[in-house]
């Protein structure tokens, strides 16, 4: 499967250049030769596979959802992370017709962003059929007291049950709520101890960890193997620490991440999920191809 995604990415970029004029086909300079190979993927990193969430593209998405994920398969994803955008998780497609454009590409659709409080059997169902690992949980907002994220608890496991019996897992999306002091806890500890590891996993956005002031890694290694998935999402130093849109291109921040990539990796984090929200002199879909190459080539 990585054999045919390398080919059908490398295809992409050299099919694009047979449409070009002879006058750009002339041996590029050696800056450009550098370019080039981080394009088509020669400088090699550590990681073989990599996602974006869509949201990071969600104008893009919403005028032509195809056009999108065929530019992003071009930059070197080769996973992708949904959201409902107002057509569902399939983008007004089939769940199967959306199998078939993933695999066209290369591309493994392994999770989206749901209302995991509604319809939950039937996304379960749809998402089990075409091989799906995760229905996601991305936002409950903040609580007015710990009794409410008892029960939030109790849903997750719940939620859990369903997807385990259509051969799925669940996953929450924190943001930095719950990482807030309420009644004396910390909310996402609460969640994390006591919901099943069996049947919840936890998908952890770094920036809103970080943003919320505590160390991404610190957790990371406290619950080894809950956070199975990752948002790689950097934060702007230019910007008051609290800043809430405060997201920049991956590298160019104030994050750590081969020092937090590594500890996901050594601590069963599975998948890492770019995202980025707010763009300073980029658009999303150059920011999103930037954020590729940084992925591409990243060693620690």
């Amino acid at each position: 499967m990585k054999n045919r995604r390398k080919f059908i990415q490398m295809s992409t970029v050299l099919g694009a250049g047979a449409f070009l004029p002879l006058q750009f086909c002339t041996p590029p300079k050696k800056e450009e030769s550098t370019s080039n190979e981080l394009i088509l993927g020669a400088a090699k990193g550590i990681l073989d596979d990599f996602g974006i969430q869509l949201y990071s593209v969600k104008e893009n998405m919403a005028e032509d959802a195809v056009a999108t994920i065929r530019a992003l398969a071009s930059y070197g994803y080769t996973q992708i992370e949904g959201f409902d955008g107002g057509k569902g998780i399939f983008w007004g497609m089939k769940n199967t017709e959306f199998k078939t454009l993933m695999d066209d590409l290369g591309l493994d659709f392994i999770a989206s962003h749901a209302n995991t409080f509604e319809n939950l059997e039937l996304q379960a169902e749809q998402a089990s059929a075409i091989g799906m690992k995760y229905l996601i949980c991305p936002w409950v907002g903040p609580q007015k007291s710990m009794d409410d994220f008892k029960r939030l608890a109790e849903d997750f496991n719940k939620q859990g049950e369903i997807c385990q019996k259509h051969g799925l897992r669940f996953a929450y999306h924190n943001h930095g709520y719950t990482f807030v002091e309420l009644e004396g806890q910390i909310p996402q500890d609460y969640l994390m101890e006591n919901t099943d590891p069996a049947l919840v996993d936890y998908e952890m956005d770094t920036y809103w960890v970080y943003t919320a002031g505590k160390d991404p890694i610190d957790y990371i290694k406290r619950y080894p193997g809950r956070f199975t998935l990752g948002h790689v999402k950097d934060k702007s130093g230019e910007l008051n620490f609290e800043e809430p849109n405060g997201s920049t291109l991956i590298g160019k921040g104030i994050m750590d991440f081969p020092q937090i990539l590594r500890a996901g990796m050594d601590n069963g984090m599975k998948y890492f999920i770019v995202e980025q929200e707010r763009f300073d002199g980029t658009n999303p879909m150059e920011a999103a191809e930037l954020n590729a190459g940084f992925m591409k080539s990243l060693v620690f």
